[in-house]
């Protein structure tokens, strides 16, 4: 998700991030250094060796040797930095563009009409911002790599670049008419196509019966132990058991029975209205909403004024359920995965069958969480994992100087979490997620993003974007900046990772540093293999993805306002020589981030989500920064999905 800081996106200022945790106690900067101390100072080498000396025996035999040097098992020509109003790809690789905003996705759509962008067509186009991918195989449980199903969230929508006529900056948010408010919330949400690569190109198939919507209007169901509370309550739902819509789908994931997990992020950007004049003022200013909405939504759709419906939002920033593979299925809020700005929601089987979901919660100083479903999943029967993920337990992350991660349960009753603290149920607890977390002392972190776990290894990888708000007495000897801009990747190491009996159900856990981000030599504090090119460094690392090898493959946002380059995706081993030496693959046009790396079974494909291109200072629908995908004139710039596929046919990356 873009960081819409006052260096970003001119449309929308620091609103967003507002920092609303009122007690981050411990960031994670400090317990860096206490642990490391000076250490880091003396090169990545000494900071491996140091998590090594810390780790279980099975997971320090792997972590001692990679950072002294050695190859990559990565074969492709390394991309040298850019900024450009077109995107690259390496040497051997075509890029192919799958789908645009605007594109048929209902056999009804009409053609799209960059001049009459309606709420009609777009609840039957592909939406905008396009930001977490899946590929579900067709005939559904088979292997198949060249014929799937391609999920696709739609996270938010740029008004400058949609309408003509709004100009540039924050103000064209606000100019928006009615109808084009409409239309915008319907370009949110998510898309389901059917795609099939023919002939060694993808495309997607326009009269699929699977094809999908789900907008900002779609009716959903919500479950677990927040439905029905009086907070979930509204005029339109007095029942607290039924919402229109998700909002803000920004990273996400799937279950081991196959269906999808969207995350709810920046909801808060869409309430407008004085949170004084509600009942919920205080939750409500913990959660970002205020007086400055992103968008004039509210001016003309009362559910997002809070004066006139104080309990909407609560009815937002959760985690949707739904099968991919029926497109009568009706989506589901998981509220028992807690109420934050959820990026990711992905699974990964314990060694007693319990399914663990790990998600970071998008904002400076916030928690990284998981929740570990109370029963195993059944995989013989997919109907029994139905409702699965309405019983078990959330943790949240406190991270030790010792190394050791310690995940703290979220349960009503249990520590400060009791009426004496303002909690009356669990349903309490979970609407208010940020608060609980911060009374049982959670570890308040650098912006978490996508957190994802690899297959081959079973360790757990947190993106932590950046934090340009630490002072200078959170610098610490591993990531010695008062100013954090360039993010870092920590590594978690379950129980008996790298084993058949990893156990991601634990309540303890090892912790160290994957990757620091920036340039070596210029930015201090950098950690990487000491072999990283003059290209291969990254900024404000954000979705990651791995290949059937356990390499990771890291999408950034942030690059160009943090670092000077243009976003884009790099890759890295994760164990042998190579481990930690990042490479640079794809980098995206002007004003775009890369999004939702997707590789296929066979890995001869990773789909990316190219979000908000041109979305740069003064862009507007009549001089964009630049017309990507198109080119055409007239035609504002697309945010679209892309395949990359290597020429021989092979597996990306060998």
């Amino acid at each position: 998700m873009p960081d819409f800081n006052e260096n970003q996106d001119p449309a929308i200022d620091a609103s967003e991030d507002v920092g609303s945790n009122p007690d981050p106690r411990r960031p994670i900067g400090e317990v860096i250094a206490a642990r490391y101390g000076r250490r880091v100072l003396l090169g990545a080498g000494a900071a491996a060796a140091a998590l090594a000396a810390s780790l279980p025996e099975e997971s320090a035999a792997q972590l001692a040797v990679p950072r002294q040097g050695g190859p990559s098992t990565l074969t492709f020509s390394e991309l040298r930095h850019q900024m450009a109003q077109t995107d690259a790809v390496a040497e051997g690789y075509d890029r192919q563009v799958v789908i645009r905003w605007g594109d048929p996705v209902l056999p009804d759509a009409p053609p799209f009409d960059a001049r009459n962008v309606t709420e009609a067509a777009q609840a039957r186009q592909f939406g905008y911002n396009c930001d977490y991918l899946d590929f579900f195989p067709l005939p559904q449980g088979s292997r198949t790599a060249d014929h799937g199903l391609l999920v696709v969230n739609h996270e938010y929508t740029n008004t400058n670049l949609m309408f003509p006529g709004m100009g540039s900056g924050r103000e064209a948010r606000t100019r928006s008419n009615g109808p084009q408010t409409r239309a915008e919330t319907m370009a949110h949400g998510l898309s389901v196509i059917e795609v099939k690569r023919e002939g060694g190109s993808w495309g997607y198939v326009k009269e699929s019966r699977h094809n999908r919507r789900i907008t900002g209007e779609t009716p959903m169901r919500i479950a677990g132990p927040a439905a029905g509370a009086e907070r979930m309550k509204t005029s339109a739902d007095p029942t607290g058991m039924r919402v229109l819509g998700t909002l803000n789908n920004c990273a996400g994931g799937n279950t081991p029975w196959g269906t999808v997990l969207t995350g709810e992020e920046n909801f808060n950007g869409y309430f407008g209205g004085d949170p004084a004049k509600t009942p919920h003022a205080e939750i409500m200013r913990r959660y970002g909403i205020s007086t400055d909405s992103w968008y004039n939504w509210w001016r003309h759709q009362d559910r997002f004024n809070v004066e006139k419906e104080p309990n909407e939002s609560f009815r937002f920033g959760w985690v949707v359920e739904f099968d991919p593979y029926d497109p009568e299925s009706i989506p589901v809020k998981r509220t028992a995965l807690g109420r934050f700005k959820h990026e990711g929601a992905t699974h990964a089987v314990s060694a007693d069958g319990r399914v663990a979901f790990y998600s970071g919660d998008d904002e400076r100083f916030e928690f990284v969480y998981k929740f570990v479903t109370a029963r195993p999943w059944n995989p013989n029967d997919r109907a029994a994992n139905r409702d699965l993920m309405d019983d078990g337990i959330l943790y949240v992350g406190k991270f030790h100087d010792d190394g050791r991660v310690e995940w703290l349960p979220l349960v009503f009753g249990q520590g400060p979490l009791t009426a004496a603290n303002g909690f009356a149920s669990q349903s309490d607890v979970l609407i208010e997620t940020r608060r609980a977390a911060t009374l049982l002392g959670a570890t308040p972190m650098d912006r978490p993003e996508d957190v994802d776990t690899n297959p081959v290894n079973g360790r757990v990888y947190v993106m932590l974007t950046n934090n340009n708000r630490r002072t200078a007495q959170q610098a610490s000897g591993a990531n010695p900046r008062a100013r954090n801009n360039h993010g870092h990747i920590l590594e978690i190491i379950p129980p008996g990772a790298g084993t058949p009996r990893v156990d991601h159900a634990a309540t303890e856990a090892r912790w160290g540093i994957f990757i620091a981000a920036g340039k070596p030599g210029v930015d201090p504090g950098t950690q990487y293999h000491r072999a990283v090119s003059d290209q291969g460094w990254l900024s404000c690392p954000d979705n990651c993805a791995f290949d059937s090898k356990g390499r990771i493959w890291i999408a950034t946002d942030g690059a160009p306002e943090n670092a000077g380059v243009a976003d884009g995706l790099y890759a890295a081993d994760t164990a042998g020589y190579g481990r930690a030496l990042t490479r640079l693959f794809y980098q995206a046009p002007t004003g775009a981030e890369v999004c939702g790396p997707c590789f296929t079974p066979d890995d001869r494909t990773v789909f990316l989500a190219i979000q908000h291109p041109g979305e740069d200072p003064g862009s507007t629908f009549e001089r964009p920064s630049t017309r990507w995908p198109d080119f055409a004139e007239g035609v504002p710039p697309r945010p679209s999905v892309i395949a990359i596929v290597k020429r021989d046919g092979g597996a990306i990356g060998d």
